[in-house]
């Protein structure tokens, strides 16, 4: 692919876009010259977030937010019909909204239902309300899924929401199979694996990456063709992340314990571990 998709005259639409992340991408789209949605659920946060990527824009008018939770189907179908009616077709779709609502294994299970119908419907959501339109319209395209390394490597700690990530990851990679497969191989899909990041409220903290960080790490990788876009911090080196993710998948070729790395009776092997 020859020519940037993120360029101006463009559509992007940006979910989880208040906060972090999401708000930072919409904001750089704004800045490179393309009309862009930004969604979250209602809040001053949203409003603000739109001030916020109206500054970066040429044109303020090029700039939308809509009020829409990803959790919801027909929310997310009439978000589709009121992006293209103002904007016209979509060539970027990020699919960045989560919450970090349920943690423990016995949590409310409400939380947990909330956290699946947000972090993994959310984003399946987004893909049947605007992948069939970029793919009718023959044109190149992204959509980029959010895991996480904790979808990888499976931490103790949030089950609900590792096990969210993990089934976008499979999500994800069945998604960028079918597409380039399909008919319209020129639109991509790419899963971003971002390392420790300062979101939401939090404070940050040395070690953490900004959000702006992110994506300068993921939108070169993304016209590169990458797909597996893992992000590193100020903690944690590309080589750590490697070996952690090999180290998992050897728990299965291994047939060691699940979660080794804090299941205990493993800490000299993991140190002296050569994932070559």
């Amino acid at each position: 692919m020859t020519d940037s998709v993120f360029k101006t005259g463009n559509t992007a639409v940006v979910t989880g876009a208040a906060l972090g992340i999401g708000r930072a991408a919409a904001h750089r789209f704004a800045r490179l010259g393309m009309r862009v949605c930004i969604v979250d659920i209602g809040s001053d946060d949203l409003d603000e977030a739109l001030t916020y990527v109206q500054n970066a824009a040429a044109n303020p008018d090029d700039v939308m937010a809509v009020a829409s939770d990803v959790a919801d189907m027909g929310q997310m179908r009439k978000l589709k019909e009121t992006v293209t009616s103002r904007f016209g077709p979509v060539d970027v779709l990020m699919n960045n909204a989560v919450t970090r609502v349920g943690a423990g294994f016995w949590d409310d299970l409400k939380d947990w239902q909330r956290a699946v119908d947000v972090n993994l419907w959310g984003v399946v959501h987004g893909v049947r309300a605007f992948a069939p339109d970029m793919i009718a319209s023959g044109k190149p395209g992204h959509i980029i899924n959010m895991g996480s390394k904790q979808g990888i490597t499976n931490p103790p700690g949030n089950t609900v929401y590792n096990l969210t990530k993990a089934a976008i990851k499979s999500f994800t990679e069945s998604l960028q199979h079918h597409l380039r497969t399909g008919d319209n191989p020129e639109l991509t899909a790419h899963l971003v694996i971002p390392g420790w990041t300062t979101g939401g409220h939090r404070e940050h903290k040395p070690g953490a990456w900004l959000p702006e960080q992110v994506i300068d790490e993921i939108l070169p990788r993304i016209e590169n063709g990458d797909f597996y876009i893992v992000c590193p911090d100020g903690e944690v080196t590309r080589d750590m992340d490697r070996t952690r993710i090999l180290w998992s998948a050897h728990d299965i070729t291994d047939n060691r314990p699940p979660l080794s790395r804090w299941h205990g009776g493993y800490d000299e092997q993991f140190k002296n571990f050569d994932p070559d």
